[in-house]
């Protein structure tokens, strides 16, 4: 039986923010999109895993890229504030799922910066555990992020769902017990839960 729903952030919970990311930092910074996106992805992983600040990382990317740094305190947090766009119907799924009973995880290979942007705006209340991969230090699709996400929850891997929409985090939650679900639009999710026994309706 069910006992736990995991949603994922980027892709799911909200609209893939990755390109609009990499477009409103190249804006900010004046250099090439192209350029931006192939050195910043250098760091991607050390600062989804919280293992560089964000000063330190912009100060070796903007050397790379021949470019001043940015002036402002957190260029990644002001742009999450820019172009982070809810998906208003997966939250409301959310919040009928954990009214029906179920635990509602999250789990998102994110930065420190956007970890707060989560909390500032007070996120959390839609979740009974989260989990955020700076914090932890571990990313989607290693073992250990869905091990902590299970513990925060409280449920076996059987007992819980994970939703993605990047089929190789969904094949590491699959790895591990957990049923996963690839996500590709609200009614297909739904019809998707329905098939794991799901109360949806």
């Amino acid at each position: 039986m069910i006992k736990a729903i995991i949603f994922d952030w980027g892709g799911v919970l909200i609209d893939n923010p990755a390109e609009e990311m990499m477009k409103y930092c190249a804006k900010e910074l004046n250099v090439d999109l192209w350029l931006m996106k192939n050195v910043g992805s250098k760091y991607e992983n050390d600062f989804q895993k919280g293992l560089i600040e964000e000063n330190i990382m912009w100060k070796k990317i903007c050397d790379e890229m021949k470019v001043k740094t940015p002036e402002t305190k957190s260029l990644w947090k002001e742009g999450v504030g820019k172009v982070f766009t809810d998906r208003k119907e997966i939250f409301e799924l959310a919040k009928t799922l954990r009214k029906k009973g179920y635990k509602i995880g999250f789990l998102s290979n994110t930065e420190i910066p956007s970890m707060e942007y989560f909390i500032d705006n007070g996120y959390e209340k839609y979740f009974d555990a989260t989990v955020f991969s700076c914090h932890e230090k571990t990313i989607k699709p290693e073992e250990k992020i869905y091990r902590i996400a299970l513990e925060k929850l409280g449920t076996k891997p059987e007992q819980t769902i994970f939703i993605d929409d990047k089929i190789q985090y969904v094949d590491g939650a699959k790895r591990v017990g957990i049923k996963g679900i690839l996500y590709l639009n609200k009614a297909q999710l739904i019809e998707r839960l329905k098939g794991f026994s799901v109360k949806v309706d």
